[in-house]
Parts: C-alpha cells; sequence; structure tokens
C-alpha cells in the first residue's frame, strides 16, 4: 500500500467537544419479591469483554470507579461470558436485584429485555442498561449519537488518507453498530466524495464480534493489503487486534471506539498508530445514574446522550487531529445546530 508520513503535530488547537467514560452470578432460592434492603452498593454486569476491553465496558467502569471515590458506595461488578442467553442474564441481574444492589446496571444492548424481565419484580431497585430502552417505571435507558460521533471520525479520516480508501469494521451486524457505519460513511461522503470506503462485519449475528482480536486483524490486514490506511474499528475488545495489526504498517491509522483507545495502558505501545476515538459518555451516564439513586431521586426513562450535550466526542490525545480542528469543529457546529442530519442507519 501507498506509504505516508505521520501528521505533524500543530500549535495547540481547542479541543472538539472533548468528554472528561467473574462468574455469573448464581440465582437466590428465595423469593424475588423479598428484595435486599437496597443499601448494599450498585451492581453493574458487563457485556463479553469485561472491563478490561479498552473500550465500551472500560468506559463503564469508569463511572463505577468515579461514583465510588465521589459518592463512597460499593460497586460489585460481574461480567458476561460468550454465547450466553437472556435467561443467563436474567439469572445474574436477579442475583445482583436480591443482594441488596441499587442501582443494578446491563452494560450493554443484549441486557435490555432482561432488565425489563427482572425489574418487574423488583420495583423497588432502580435498574440501568446501556444502549436499550427497557420497559418498566423503574428503569432507564441510557442511548448514544454513535452516528454523530461517527461522522466526526469520518471527517477525520477523509482528511487524512492518502490511499483515498478507508475502512470500517463492526463486531457484530446489528442496528447498533450500523449507527456507527452509517455515520461514519456519511461523514467520509460529505467531507470527499471520492474517498472509498469499504464495510466489514465479524460476525453476523454472534456476540463473539465483541470479544474477537485475532478475527478482527484478520479483517484489518485483509483491508490494508487492499490500500486501506485509515480504519475504524467499532467492535469492543475486538478492537485491539485491529489497532495492533493497523501499527505494523507504515502510514496506516486506527481510530478507536467508546474510549480514548490512545490513553488505554493496553495500548499504548501502539498510540503512534491511533488517529483518534469516537468515545461515548458511557462514564458519565452511568454516574449519572449512580447519584441519582443516592440522592434519592432516581432517574428514569430514556435519555439520548448526544454530540451537542457532550455525550460523543472525538479524542485529541496524540495531536493527531489537531490540524484538522478547523473542519471538525465546522462539521460539529453544522450537526448541533441542526445544519446536518446524520443518518442512523447505512
Amino acid at each position: 500500500m501507498r506509504r505516508v508520513s505521520r501528521l505533524a503535530a500543530a500549535a495547540a488547537v481547542s479541543a472538539v467537544l472533548a468528554l472528561t467514560a467473574s462468574a455469573c452470578g448464581e440465582s437466590s432460592t428465595e423469593s424475588n419479591n423479598e428484595e435486599g434492603s437496597g443499601d448494599k452498593g450498585v451492581g453493574i454486569a458487563f457485556d463479553v469483554g469485561g472491563r478490561n476491553d479498552h473500550s465500551f465496558n472500560e468506559a463503564a467502569a469508569r463511572g463505577g470507579d468515579r461514583a465510588e471515590e465521589e459518592l463512597g458506595v460499593t460497586i460489585e461488578y460481574q461480567t458476561a461470558r460468550n454465547g450466553e442467553t437472556d435467561a443467563d442474564r436474567v439469572q445474574r441481574l436477579t442475583s445482583l436485584a436480591q443482594e441488596g444492589y441499587n442501582p443494578v446496571i446491563g452494560v450493554g444492548y443484549l441486557y435490555g429485555n432482561a432488565i425489563t424481565e427482572v425489574a418487574a419484580e423488583f420495583p423497588d431497585t432502580t435498574f440501568g442498561v446501556v444502549d436499550s430502552v427497557p420497559e418498566g417505571d423503574n428503569t432507564y435507558g441510557m442511548t448514544f449519537a454513535e452516528h454523530e460521533g461517527s461522522y466526526l471520525a469520518g471527517v477525520a479520516a477523509a482528511l487524512t488518507t492518502q490511499s483515498g480508501s478507508v475502512g470500517f469494521i463492526g463486531g457484530v451486524q446489528n442496528p447498533l453498530i450500523g449507527k456507527f457505519q452509517a455515520g461514519f460513511e456519511q461523514g467520509v461522503a460529505d467531507t470527499n466524495p471520492d474517498v472509498e470506503v469499504e464495510v466489514n462485519y465479524l460476525y453476523r449475528d454472534d456476540d463473539r464480534g465483541f470479544s474477537d482480536p485475532a478475527r478482527a486483524a484478520e479483517q484489518a490486514d485483509g483491508m490494508l493489503s487492499r490500500g486501506v490506511d485509515v480504519i475504524y474499528t467499532a467492535a469492543g475488545s475486538s478492537g485491539q487486534g485491529s489497532i495492533e495489526q493497523i501499527a505494523g504498517v507504515e502510514g496506516a491509522w486506527a481510530i478507536g471506539v467508546d474510549s480514548d483507545q490512545y490513553q488505554q495502558p493496553g495500548l499504548e505501545e501502539y498510540q503512534d498508530s491511533i488517529l483518534t476515538s469516537v468515545m461515548k459518555g458511557v462514564d458519565v451516564a452511568v454516574f449519572d445514574l449512580i447519584e441519582s439513586v443516592t440522592k434519592g431521586e432516581p432517574l428514569t426513562g430514556h435519555h439520548e446522550y448526544t454530540l451537542a450535550e457532550g455525550g460523543v466526542s472525538l479524542a485529541t490525545s496524540g495531536g493527531f487531529i489537531d490540524p484538522l480542528a478547523p473542519e471538525i469543529e465546522e462539521a460539529t457546529r453544522r450537526i448541533v445546530e441542526g445544519e446536518v442530519t446524520v443518518n442512523d442507519t447505512p
């Protein structure tokens, strides 16, 4: 593929809306109506990959860590396994609620149905779920405008590519990851319609897509061999494999997701290849819910964290997109002021 030099770090410019984000529990033999005291602490159930996925779960964990430090609560973390069913997730959430954790938070859309079911059995416990909108008067759905943040990533990719070909790798082909793809493709097209976007998914319908770095590395390798020089991967912990592969090719850039992956300790040796990351304020949303419960005014219903309120943003770590700040800030303004409506489906 064509070799290109690194972008030189420009003079400091204003950050672009930068946002400052175990085993399955055993089910109790007691009746679901015999709830715990509710003052034991907070229960957080991770999606596959756990808190050290350098991405989505890690962002939620930051919210929990902040709550421990600022609010003095205790957090119980549990992690899903590959191939789990709704029944497995129901069991985990039920166990946390029965033990008295409040709120109980499921990290990831796969917890949506389980939260709806368990919340009905524990009306005095507040349940939250990230990336889904559950039913129930005691539930809080936390969703994000991933398509808006991904649009900005598309702008950055279109302005950075030297080959005229960029790529998107999704973990699982579903509506949620489709939001990332749609925004990225539109951002590229609106910036430079001559830039081609190659799209690949690790799995069509298998949550292993969020915890299979080897498969992501293979997909990235194929794209790189075809001349793609900027790759945006939205696939949870699988993204580490993609980033590692990209870092081995001079002039290629990775775009991270959910957390600022430039700042992740497990990825520090690849920092010089991480152009930027699309950050989701999962940490902020998790903290918001925990704080509301501690104040006795639990959040319920649904809230979408948008670009306008800093719910999604581009990371500026490393300074690689500093030279692109005027274009990215203009794209941000156009979205926030309604001049551009970003597609949420490919």
